[in-house]
């Protein structure tokens, strides 16, 4: 079983959709799997979710599907002739009265709001920040513009606005419909694109709960933070999410890329405090899109995120539509174990000066630290709702945590937690009996034999969600 910690995200695309290499994927280190709902038809993410699920079962590896929903559009339209080029100096108007396509002088915006939204002397940022714009004044539904930094711009090409204040909703239509298929299928988490706020987060939740209740489901919700209005309201987005996504992309157009870096391990530092996960994404791997090998930059990157303590990596265009999805993965797999093989544990530090008001989380805790102190082999939670396995992801050690629960829904949503390898297995028989197969579970599978140390959590009644109240420390006979 890898010892590798942090996980790894892959986006499925056309050059991962074979389902042979999608296995091989799965085998190499795919924890979750990613679904863009900006791209394709509710039937072929329902077909995509089957090959992923039938992938997972052959590769012998349970992972998880993650819906990502597009958001809002704030796009330009389309050209007649597919794109422009656009020379700085020049007038340009992005009309939203515009019906006919697009052409050097102007083209039409799927985001009907934008002359509302901006006056003159905005800075707009078209093309993820790669052409900037000037509003020069805004006439009825025409946003007349001068190019500063000039380029290509094709067809839906995104709009920022430098420092943010563009005010579509985070949940659109489509997004809501998106919804109603992701819970088709059960996608384990669904990431909103786009939130200003908690509203949002608990508007999306609320959607997906009700979306949800036929199947008796309830995924985790991931906010991605790429925004400049989130940014001050990232404690209340988090509270109202199971994790958040530093979504580098659009993040950077509206702060400026400089202060990303920074606003990164900010993210990544908060979420861990509050309990929650943190996937750190875009541009991670980029270069290996056309390349078999990361650049030095990119391997740099991957680690500084492992480092700074983040739950996963994601792969974005590198497994959807690159040339090298599996060496992707496998690359990404090297760095990040090396990167843990460097990192400091400071547990002590972690604790001092923490107050456990829950019994659970004491236990917890308590198997932590014993464990590291120890030199435990394992620290083996069973968990009915993954509640456990989280808190003890939280801090790092380097000893593995090994989840053991009996709801594959609960181990498919642990795929995403740092250092957790979630097992299915029953864990409903009486505690003594429990325990044992548990030993005799660790032991067939390798994890400990003879000798060994390990720590385990928890619940009497067996069973009972929220109900950890007991650690023990085992040595195998």
């Amino acid at each position: 079983m890898s010892r590798r910690a942090t996980k790894i995200v892959a986006t499925l695309g056309p050059a991962s959709s074979d389902p042979a290499l999608l296995e091989q994927m799965i085998r190499a280190g795919v924890n979750v799997v990613r679904l863009n709902f900006s791209h394709g038809k509710a039937q072929d993410h329902i077909d995509r979710a089957r090959l992923v699920r039938e992938a997972s079962q052959r590769a012998g590896r349970e992972v998880a599907i993650m819906a990502d929903l597009q958001g809002p559009k704030i796009r330009v339209g389309k050209f007649a002739e597919g794109k422009v080029f656009l020379e700085p100096g020049q007038k340009f108007v992005l009309d939203a009265g515009r019906t006919e396509l697009g052409d050097i002088d102007a083209v039409g915006l799927d985001y009907k709001s934008l002359p509302q939204e901006v006056k003159a002397g905005d800075v707009l940022l078209l093309n993820d920040g790669l052409i900037v714009i000037t509003v020069d004044a805004v006439r009825g539904d025409a946003v007349h513009t001068t190019v500063k930094l000039g380029g290509e711009l094709s067809n839906n090409k995104g709009i920022n606005k430098q420092g943010g204040g563009l005010t579509a909703p985070a949940l659109t239509g489509k997004d809501m419909e998106d919804i109603r298929t992701a819970m088709s299928f059960q996608a384990d988490y669904v990431a909103v694109s786009f939130p200003k706020n908690a509203t949002d987060m608990e508007m999306a939740r609320q959607l997906c709960n009700v979306a949800a209740a036929e199947y008796n489901h309830k995924p985790g919700l991931i906010a991605k933070i790429e925004r400049a209005e989130a940014i001050p309201r990232l404690e209340e987005i988090l509270l109202a999410s199971d994790g958040i996504m530093v979504a580098r992309g659009d993040l950077a157009v509206e702060v400026g890329n400089a202060a990303v870096p920074a606003l990164q391990k900010r993210m990544i530092k908060l979420a861990r405090e509050h309990d929650k996960v943190v996937i750190t994404a875009t541009q991670m791997m980029e270069s290996m899109i056309t390349n078999p090998v990361p650049t030095r930059a990119e391997v740099s990157d991957v680690a500084n995120a492992v480092l700074d303590g983040t739950d996963a990596v994601m792969l974005s265009a590198e497994t959807a539509a690159g040339k090298y999805p599996l060496e992707t993965v496998v690359e990404m797999a090297k760095i990040c174990l090396a990167a843990e093989g460097g990192d400091p544990v400071k547990l002590d530090a972690d604790f001092s000066g923490k107050f456990f008001h829950r019994i659970d989380q004491s236990i917890a805790m308590g198997a932590l630290f014993t464990a590291h102190h120890l030199g435990a082999k394992a620290i083996v939670a069973m968990t009915d709702s993954g509640s456990t396995a989280l808190w003890m992801s939280r801090h790092l050690i380097h000893v593995p945590i090994y989840a053991l629960t009996s709801k594959v829904v609960t181990q498919r949503r642990m795929t995403l937690y740092r250092n957790v390898r979630p097992l299915l297995m029953d864990t409903s028989a009486d505690r003594d009996t429990a325990l044992a197969d548990s030993e005799s579970y660790l032991k067939t599978r390798g994890i400990v034999q003879r000798g060994d140390i390990y720590a385990i959590t928890c619940g009497e009644p067996m069973g009972a969600p929220g109900g950890t109240n007991m650690l023990k420390i085992c040595q195998v006979g």
